[in-house]
């Protein structure tokens, strides 16, 4: 496997496009969008692609003719890979329901009466796991009650579509309903990229991207570079798709794809199924990528066909020549991956970048100190939980179950979706993982995103969990910050939970059956789709009405849980001066660490209570500790929430300072509008994460880069920093910061940033919301 920091141009046959026949019959986006038809968008992408060939005059990647073949002016757009911002026309937009709640909020605050594209909420967030699928669900709808009863509502009122909670989870009904190659889907989580594994492009946004896009003004994005991977060989044996995005983080890093779209091709391809390439690009988001990308190939058809899309697959053949590279088109950079040497790999802990073959894991964890006892092992979530992940973990677990012995570890399986449910349950599929002692939780995120009740443990101890989620962070799945989280394909897991420790390879150890010999697990095999076809199961989908304008949507004054948005005031057109520093973060922060999930996922819809978690996980580089600032106002110790609502009751201003790659992971805009709600100015960081960077300019925060890294040493605790230039403030040129230390002493630098007139306009207008009304 070997790295290149060149181009490589990339074999193609030019296919042009075949009529089908005089037929007038509508091809709908999906079985819910009627209305809508599929030939539009993709002779709308052709005439794009067609019109910026001729201008830019060279080969084009898959991901540029998808990107700029949803340019809202492809006549003019300014279109240079990594530096001009491009102005996007997506086809639909989909939202999980603890970041639709700010979104709607959001919506509802623009006035506008209905959305301009197809739209959809998805409950699978605040469903917690504590006892299995069924009461965990029906504990779930009485708790959030309120919550649901919202969403719903305002789909119905603004026309957006509604999956009950128990559907499933977002990404994986977006598969199932909504992804098509070609298209262009915008969604309010980060791992919306998980649709690249049916050709399109898939951007994880914040809720107020989301109302742009709804309100009908054309969505912004820094033009991607493109990196792209070339995948020959097979996969085979213990081998997955998991395992080739596992080995692309370890090239590329937790940063190393941001802004840049990950663009997958080569012989290799052929050997990966459609949810396979899904896994692949799901955890690109863990990389820090845009977006990843699978050409349109047969595999992709027959996905489309089994979820009764056949005739969306028929229209995809005609457009084949804008579903794949053009011969010659140039990438940033290539990584090649032999998909025949790759092994199984397992990442972490604590970060998903950090890769060690399952052969070598065991002493590696000795070595390090790490636990080697695996307490948990958890499939499914939105990464791994088609039914070709289903049925190749149920093929090890049948071999275990023929010898007479059951999991070493606890172990919880996750359906994606009702449709996966409902498929396992009709083939049998449930039964061999509760008969060993699995646990069916609900078709929700679940422990994914922190929202496990775990009991096997007590909070702070040493122990280990296996998931075959995307996620690893410090606290992530159970909030104990001593939980070693390690990620794998699901196929590992199980064999790490028969086992129940990490010094287990599947591929050379064995396992000793019931009366104490020992045996051999097979390689592990599996269906790709199921013979008799996807079992729907129950009907979860509420549509909107045509008119929903006679739609009451009520938020209680007194509500714990919503709370209507009040405007961001204006800037007041001065500097910003004597700013104090409220925390400089030492280390990794994540958008977990700027707002935690799990217990806190309640408040997602009240802005005021859920800003009492703000940066309540991340340390201080004063201390070393957690959640425990200097109030320079009482000069004592305390939160770092209550602190920041102090200095705005004082009237002072205040800014974070961090470090590289700050607010990675999720796509949650509540880690942006926390700090401006608390009276925040700006966050002055070595680097940023895309979405985050982007969130925090929509809610007129400035999101600072320091011009020298090194800067980010000469902050000291108590420092007032002023941010000089705004008067002037203007794409590509810098700001100054001068920093006022306790002793009096003082230090000049500069401050990057990568605003450009639009969205300095959100600045001056105090949001992006703002900025609308004034429009």
């Amino acid at each position: 496997m070997l790295r290149f920091s060149k181009s490589l141009s990339v074999p193609h046959v030019y296919r042009g496009i075949h009529s089908t026949g005089a037929s007038c019959q509508r091809v709908p986006m999906s079985k819910f969008d009627p209305e809508t038809d599929v030939r539009e968008n993709f002779a709308t992408l052709q005439r794009n692609v067609d019109i910026v060939k001729s201008r830019l005059r060279r080969p084009l990647t898959l991901s540029e003719k998808i990107v700029y073949g949803h340019l809202d002016e492809p006549e003019t757009a300014d279109i240079v890979r990594g530096e001009s911002y491009l102005r996007l026309r997506p086809d639909r937009v989909a939202m999980q329901d603890a970041t639709a709640q700010m979104a709607m909020l959001q919506f509802i605050s623009s006035g506008l009466p209905r959305v301009a594209v197809p739209s959809t909420i998805h409950c699978d967030h605040l469903i917690e796991a504590q006892k299995g699928g069924a009461a965990d669900l029906k504990r779930a709808k009485d708790i959030n009650a309120e919550v649901y009863n919202f969403l719903s509502t305002a789909g119905a009122k603004y026309g957006a579509g509604f999956w009950k909670p128990g559907s499933g989870i977002i990404h994986q009904i977006i598969l199932e309903n909504y992804a098509y190659p070609g298209i262009m889907l915008i969604g309010t989580d980060s791992h919306t990229v998980n649709g690249g594994g049916l050709g399109g492009v898939f951007v994880g946004v914040g809720g107020a991207d989301a109302v742009d896009v709804m309100a009908g003004i054309p969505w912004e994005l820094k033009c991607p570079k493109v990196i792209g991977v070339h995948l020959t060989g097979e996969i085979s044996s213990w081998t997955s798709p998991k395992d080739v995005i596992l080995k692309v983080a370890d090239i590329l890093t937790v940063k190393g794809g941001t802004g840049a779209i990950v663009e997958y091709f080569g012989p290799g391809v052929k050997s990966l199924s459609c949810t396979g390439m899904g896994t692949i690009c799901n955890m690109g988001a863990e990389i820090g990528a845009t977006t990843s990308i699978f050409p349109y190939n047969e595999r992709m058809a027959r996905y489309l066909q089994a979820t009764e899309r056949g005739a969306i697959a028929k229209v995809a053949e005609q457009y084949k020549n804008v579903l794949s590279s053009d011969e010659g088109a140039e990438y940033d950079e290539v990584i090649e991956i032999n998909l025949s040497e790759l092994k199984p790999l397992i990442n972490g802990p604590f970060t998903p970048d950090l890769s060690t073959p399952v052969s070598e894991v065991g002493s590696r964890a000795e070595k390090e100190g790490w636990p080697t006892e695996v307490k948990v092992g958890l499939i499914g979530s939105c990464t791994n939980s088609s039914y070709e992940d289903m049925t190749r973990s149920a093929s090890i677990v049948r071999q275990a179950q023929s010898k007479g012995i059951k999991f070493k570890s606890l172990f919880t399986i996750t359906p994606g979706s009702e449709q996966i449910r409902a498929t396992m349950a009709r083939d049998g599929l449930d039964k061999p993982f509760s008969e060993m002692g699995g646990l069916v939780l609900a078709n929700a995120c679940g422990p994914c995103i922190g929202q496990w009740d775990r009991q096997d443990v007590p909070k702070g101890e040493k122990n280990t969990i296996v998931t075959s989620y995307n996620r690893n962070f410090t606290g992530r799945n159970d909030a104990n910050p001593n939980t070693h989280g390690f990620v794998a394909s699901p196929e590992i897991v199980t064999a790490l939970a028969l086992a129940g420790t990490l010094k287990f390879d599947p591929e050379t150890d064995s396992l000793l059956d019931k009366d104490g010999k020992p045996f051999k697990l097979d390689s592990p095999y599996g269906d790709e789709l199921p013979a008799q076809g996807f079992d729907p199961g129950e009907d979860t989908y509420q549509p909107p009405p045509a008119d929903g304008s006679a739609v009451a949507v009520d938020v209680d004054p007194d509500s714990n849980r919503l709370e209507l948005l009040t405007p961001f005031q204006r800037w007041d057109g001065n500097d910003y001066h004597d700013l104090q520093l409220l925390i400089k973060v030492k280390g990794k922060c994540t958008t977990d660490h700027i707002s935690a999930a799990g217990p806190w996922l309640k408040f997602r819809g009240h802005l005021n209570n859920i800003s009492n978690n703000f940066l309540i996980t991340a340390v201080n580089a004063e201390n070393g500790e957690m959640n425990q600032i200097r109030n320079e106002v009482t000069g004592e110790f305390g939160p770092v929430p209550g602190t920041a609502r102090d200095y705005k009751a004082n009237g002072i201003g205040w800014v974070v300072v961090g470090d590289e790659n700050y607010g990675e992971g999720s796509s949650r805009e509540h880690a942006a509008l926390e700090p401006r709600h608390l009276g925040g100015k700006a966050v002055i960081v070595r680097s940023f994460a895309r979405i985050h960077e982007t969130n925090l300019k929509k809610q007129g925060m400035l999101p600072l880069t320091f011009a020298n890294p090194a800067d980010y040493d000469k902050i000291q605790p108590g420092d007032k920093i002023s941010i000089l230039g705004l008067k002037s403030f203007a794409p590509g040129v810098p700001l100054k910061g001068k920093i006022t230390h306790k002793d009096g002493s003082s230090d000049e630098i500069s401050l990057n940033h990568t605003f450009n007139e639009n969205q300095i306009g959100w600045f001056k207008a105090g949001s992006a919301l703002n900025k609308m009304a004034e429009v």
